[in-house]
């Protein structure tokens, strides 16, 4: 059989403020699309399927549409698991009725011992779980760590192989040896971190979710298949898609995705890149970070930029910037919220999102409150 590995959709994240939904919708349908045209037999997908665990009515509207193509519009059976960033007892809700038309989704570490068959082939669906849910599963109070907890789980499950069949193993941690991007958040509690790449060496393959990047991992059978969509400028050169696995040659094969939107460095001096002559032959739908090469003080750099390039995600001085001059006097008629957006921006270069305005506002408030009481 063959089958598709993605991983990390993180539905309803948002990247420096910017929505993401509609990236994130055309990935999926290219995973789709990709996934008809090179015929495979089932969809994996390693775990975070949201990136929180009470995802917006936005993102769970979305969600719910596209695995409805998959698998009832397509008939695509789906084998998923749930991540560290999803919760495991709102994304179970439904469970019971999915299995009736092959769409398998672990949620708890007990499914994990009840292998999926699927030609020649078991898929073993490990969710991220804590070292706590071993200790009650296995009624052993020594499995205190991630590392003993998975010695023990991959145990029971080279117990229930089926030696005339490949095994896969389909799971979310931080393998021993990967190499993590800016936008993951570390599966990391008391210590708790890694789990041994050589315990996954009984598997013919092992399909990962959790770090970002297809190159995260380069060791024997196992493979990140990275996020469809970059979400850190950590990850502007990395190269996006999934992988696909004819279980005959357990030869994993990366096809790259085209995301909606690209992130792309921009390296100018402000008065080029605010030129139409540069600026049109641009794309500016594309993320951009943006390195100045001028070094002196640009009054409201950031949003002269904007109007030209609506999506940057940061602003970089090459050679850093001339001693600040003395400001002129500000007009007593700025609010104290203009007051202090402005010295942001010449102190930083960038403008306040909107969840910080919103808290400075409400820490101005709360002061101008405490003064009156006072």
């Amino acid at each position: 059989m063959r089958f598709l590995h993605t991983a990390d959709w993180h539905i309803g994240k948002k990247l420096h403020g910017y929505d993401l939904l509609a990236d994130q919708k055309d990935s999926i349908e290219k995973i789709i699309h990709l996934a008809q045209t090179e015929a495979v037999d089932a969809i994996v997908i390693a775990g975070d399927l949201y990136d929180r665990s009470v995802p917006s009515v936005e993102a769970v509207e979305m969600l719910n549409q596209k695995l409805i193509e998959i698998n009832l519009e397509k008939a695509l059976p789906i084998l998923a698991i749930s991540g560290n960033h999803d919760s495991s007892g709102r994304l179970a809700t439904g469970t019971p009725w999915f299995k009736q038309t092959n769409f398998h989704l672990h949620t708890q570490l007990k499914e994990a011992f009840v292998p999926i068959e699927m030609a020649d082939t078991q898929f073993f669906l490990l969710p991220y779980f804590e070292p706590i849910a071993a200790r009650l599963y296995f009624e052993d109070e020594t499995l205190t760590t991630i590392q003993a907890a998975m010695k023990r789980v991959i145990a029971e499950m080279v117990s229930l192989f089926d030696e005339t069949k490949k095994q896969v193993l389909v799971t979310h941690f931080f393998i021993a040896g990967g190499l993590r991007t800016d936008s993951e958040t570390p599966i990391e509690v008391g210590g708790l971190n890694s789990v041994p790449a050589d315990l996954l060496d009984v598997f013919d393959y092992v399909a990962l979710g959790h770090l970002h990047s297809k190159n995260a991992l380069k060791k024997g059978k196992a493979r990140y298949s990275g996020s469809p969509l970059k979400f850190s400028l950590s990850e502007i050169n990395d190269e996006k898609g999934v992988w696909i696995i004819d279980t005959e040659q357990m030869q994993p094969v990366f096809h790259p995705l085209t995301p909606l939107r690209e992130m792309e460095k921009l390296e100018a001096s402000f008065e080029k890149l605010r030129q139409p002559t540069f600026y049109q032959t641009l794309n500016r739908e594309t993320f951009w970070q943006i390195v100045l090469t001028d070094r002196a003080v640009i009054p409201n750099m950031m949003n002269q930029l904007r109007e030209v390039y609506p999506y940057i995600l940061s602003v970089e001085r090459l050679n850093g910037r001339e001693a600040s001059q003395p400001q002129q006097e500000r007009p007593r008629e700025q609010n104290p919220q203009q007051v202090v957006s402005t010295f942001f921006e010449e102190i930083t270069g960038e403008t306040l999102t909107e969840k910080q305005f919103a808290w400075l506002s409400e820490g101005l408030q709360s002061a101008l409150d405490t003064e009156k009481r006072d």
